[in-house]
C-alpha cells in the first residue's frame, strides 16, 4: 500500500511551482501516536507531504519519464503545529531540475499561517552516476499512481 500525505492540488505550474493540501481528521490513527492526549501530525509526515508534492512536481516536469526518489532532506524547520480539523498547505517550488536530480524549497502552512519550511533534493536514478542499473518500470510513477493523481488535479 502507497501513503499518500496530500488530499489534492489547488494550484500547478508546470515545472515550477505546486500547491497541495493536506486536511487533519482525528480519524486519521498516526495522530494519536506521537502523543496520545494531545494528537498533532508528525513533523516527519509534514515532510514526507512536501516530498511527495514536489516529487509529483519534478516528475511532472519530465513527463513522469523519470523514477524520481527523494535522495536528500536538506533543510527541515518546524516551529508550529498542524492537529486535526486544520488544513495544511504545501508549497513547492523547483529551483532547479537536470537530468540527473532536482531541487527544491518548500514551505508547510497550517490553517494560513506558516509553521515550517522543507527544502528537499530528488535523484533522477536512471540517470545515476554509479553505473547502477534499476529495473526499466517505473515503480516510483506506476499507471496506477499517475492514474490516481489525476483525482487530485484541478482542471486548468
Amino acid at each position: 500500500m502507497r501513503w499518500i500525505w496530500i488530499d489534492k492540488f489547488i494550484e500547478f505550474e508546470s515545472g515550477r511551482r505546486a500547491v497541495a493540501v493536506k486536511n487533519l481528521t482525528l480519524a486519521e490513527e498516526h495522530l494519536h501516536d506521537l502523543y496520545p492526549a494531545f494528537p498533532v501530525m508528525p513533523e516527519s509526515l509534514m515532510i514526507e507531504g512536501m516530498a511527495q508534492t514536489a516529487g509529483i512536481l519534478v516528475g511532472e516536469a519530465r513527463n513522469f519519464t523519470e523514477k524520481v526518489i527523494l535522495a536528500k532532506v536538506k533543510r527541515a524547520v518546524f516551529d508550529g503545529i498542524a492537529r486535526p480539523g486544520q488544513q495544511l498547505r504545501y508549497e513547492a517550488t523547483a529551483e532547479s531540475i537536470t537530468a540527473e536530480a532536482a531541487l527544491t524549497t518548500g514551505t508547510v502552512f497550517c490553517d494560513g499561517r506558516q509553521i515550517g519550511s522543507v527544502d528537499l533534493m530528488f535523484s533522477h536514478i536512471d540517470n545515476n552516476m554509479s553505473g547502477l542499473n534499476f529495473p526499466k518500470e517505473n515503480f516510483v510513477f506506476t499507471e496506477e499512481f499517475k492514474n490516481l493523481l489525476t483525482t487530485y488535479q484541478i482542471k486548468r
